[in-house]
């Protein structure tokens, strides 16, 4: 049995379509569906039950889990760069993380989950998923933040010799539907072009970056989930990693791939940027890949624009259709 938390979420559930694809339907989703339209992203899937997280954390601290449970991929959080209420952050994504880490330790279940690239903050200590520079990083918001002591938990402790842990970079692909202002850019950029036939972009406060020309490390989701998969199954390799190209693209790169997969002429306006998120905003974020290749993982990773050729073509352009 694979218990996938956060499995009607974006990453979540695309990664029970991963194991889906692999023959493996014995799965226990974990989630809190609310109000959200995350329960489509089940709709598709084959999985065994369903629990509420909170109702599978009491399973937990009572010992009480019903299962022969061979691994747990936590990719349950709130992602939401923007949320203000530290102490739920600290609940669910810190807290409930070590929760369930320690439970799977003690029972010997492998056990990957999901750290974050907000933990590099503003990037001036580069991207290095290096174990000596996690310890100094200074997140810029509290989900990063929150995230970040994770990661400093699990090294303090020396449990990144047992778990492996992900930092995501900027994720993109099918089963985002559900995330409001958190969609990628790729999905808004499709929608504004099919309705305008413009999209817009944050115009750049930096002189060394023109307008459109802020970076990213894009990756395609199908990408990401070759990977957990990977690290699922190679219970020998251990640590926290980078999940990103190892390439960072262009905010300009990105739609003009999204105007090219729907065969529209670009247009793009560049729109100021809230003063709010001026001082927080990220204008290069590039992966180190070199700490998970070494690792003997040689998952190939989709160019940006093959990977948004697919997202649009596959799924956009289908109403959205999911994994």
């Amino acid at each position: 049995m694979f218990i996938v938390t956060g499995g009607a979420g974006f990453i979540g559930s695309a990664f029970v379509w991963k194991l889906n694809s692999e023959g493996i339907d014995n799965i226990i989703i974990v989630d809190r569906l609310g109000t959200t339209d995350k329960w489509k992203n089940l709709v598709n899937g084959h999985f065994v039950d369903y629990f509420h997280k909170d109702d599978f954390l009491e399973m937990v601290c009572e010992d009480r889990v019903p299962f022969n449970v061979r691994g747990v991929v936590h990719m349950g959080a709130c992602s939401s760069t923007t949320e203000r209420d530290a102490d739920y952050l600290m609940e669910n994504n810190y807290r409930y993380s070590r929760t369930l880490a320690e439970w799977a330790m003690k029972k010997g279940i492998r056990f990957v989950y999901a750290s974050s690239a907000a933990t590099y903050g503003d990037g001036s200590e580069g991207f290095s998923d290096n174990d000596s520079l996690t310890l100094s990083l200074r997140p810029i918001n509290m989900y990063g933040y929150s995230k970040q002591l994770f990661d400093l938990w699990v090294l303090r402790n020396k449990f990144h010799h047992k778990i492996a842990g992900v930092k995501f970079f900027n994720v993109f692909g099918p089963n985002e539907y559900h995330k409001g202002d958190m969609k990628s850019v790729v999905y808004k950029a499709y929608h504004q072009i099919a309705q305008t036939g413009t999209v817009r972009l944050f115009k750049s406060y930096r002189p060394e970056y023109n307008n459109g020309e802020q970076m990213r490390d894009f990756i395609y989701i199908k990408d990401c989930v070759e990977v957990l998969w990977w690290l699922l199954g190679k219970r020998e390799v251990n640590g926290i990693f980078n999940l990103g190209t190892g390439r960072a693209r262009t905010w300009n790169d990105l739609v003009t791939a999204v105007f090219s997969a729907m065969g529209r002429d670009l247009q793009i306006d560049y729109i100021e940027m809230p003063e709010a998120i001026r001082n927080q905003y990220q204008y290069f974020t590039e992966a180190k890949m070199e700490k998970l290749r070494a690792t003997g993982c040689s998952v190939s990773f989709q160019s940006l624009e093959e990977a948004v050729h697919d997202y649009v073509v596959n799924y956009l352009e289908k109403n959205g259709q999911r994994l």
